[in-house]
């Protein structure tokens, strides 16, 4: 292997994110794959990175130079708390066996990915980098939200002991193409297009559980591979970074029905039952750190995201996850 290859590895490659970065590496122009760039996308079949031995023989077979390091065991509100240490153990497991290899490998830099349940459940906002070990996480899945802060506690070390080149992210909620449309356990986008399209589908209403008001921030996953690919390139601190659309651009859980509704044409019985909950009204985060770093980076308006997402759905729904 030539001084100049990179080979970039990415772990959880099959999901809603690896899927999004093998997209932009293969289609975009600006933040496409590079000459000299060999990018793997592991799945479960490559190995359980719970396993040391198994970890190893991945960084023995591939010998990155970097890694986006996207995989972990993750769940519902439910799955987690049912199984709190479950997800605190396996995940600890999974990163440490990650980092430890890649320090060992001489990895040039890890990026991992982090998730906005690190950040306290009592806090102001907007949510930025700093406030991430300010209190604890909501108790529903303390044992995943404390083992991914712990990601950040070994990137801080592996730098200040050995000088290794360890970052991390924190996507707000992301959503596109091959994600994860089940009814129950799915993130709230994803559930949504399969409920409408089963409203369509039966001649049945769409509704809507809440009020519609609560407000969130969506990323659209090609946006946030491109995010991840320029911090992987870019971005030069071992403090996290949060990826996320401005503050101005949160939605409201009804503009997302509303959106859902005009991209599939669903023209039936569409309403909501304000009788169940809302759920936290708002969960704002800051990219004022990222913009001040990349401020000429453009995000997919919010309607053309959801509706490639739409129809992304409509073609692949006999295969997809549902």
């Amino acid at each position: 292997m030539s001084p100049s290859k990179s080979v970039i590895l990415v772990t959880g490659g099959s999901g809603l994110v690896g899927k999004a970065i093998e997209w932009v590496v293969e289609n975009d122009s600006k933040y496409g794959k590079r000459e000299g760039e060999e990018w793997i996308y592991l799945t479960s079949k490559d190995g359980n990175l719970i396993d040391p031995a198994q970890t190893k023989a991945i960084f023995e077979k591939y010998r990155p130079t970097h890694v986006i390091h996207l995989a972990a065991k993750v769940g519902g509100l439910f799955g987690n708390m049912a199984a709190n240490l479950d997800y605190f153990r396996d995940n600890l497991l999974i990163n440490d066996n990650v980092l430890h290899n890649a320090k060992e490998f001489g990895v040039k830099k890890v990026v991992s990915c982090l998730s906005t349940c690190i950040f306290p459940d009592k806090t102001t906002y907007p949510i930025d980098e700093t406030m991430v070990h300010q209190g604890p996480p909501h108790d529903s899945n303390y044992g995943y939200s404390h083992s991914k802060r712990m990601v950040d506690v070994m990137n801080r070390a592996y730098n200040d002991q050995y000088g290794c080149n360890f970052t991390s992210v924190i996507p707000t909620n992301v959503f596109g193409p091959h994600d994860n449309f089940h009814l129950v356990n799915s993130h709230v986008i994803p559930g949504l297009i399969h409920k409408c399209y089963l409203a369509q589908q039966n001649g049945t209403p769409f509704i809507m559980a809440g009020t519609g008001r609560p407000l969130r921030q969506f990323i659209y996953s090609r946006d946030l591979a491109k995010l991840f690919i320029w911090t992987l390139r870019e971005y030069q601190e071992i403090t996290p970074l949060i990826l996320s659309v401005p503050e101005e651009e949160e939605v409201s859980i009804k503009q997302v029905g509303d959106s859902i509704v005009t991209a599939m044409g669903y023209t039936g019985d569409y309403r909501f039952d304000t009788t169940k909950a809302d759920g936290q009204y708002k969960k704002t985060a800051s990219n004022k750190k990222l913009m001040s770093l990349n401020p000429d980076f453009e995000f997919t308006p919010f309607d053309v995201a959801l509706n490639e997402t739409v129809q992304w759905f409509k073609e692949n729904v006999d295969t997809i996850r549902k």
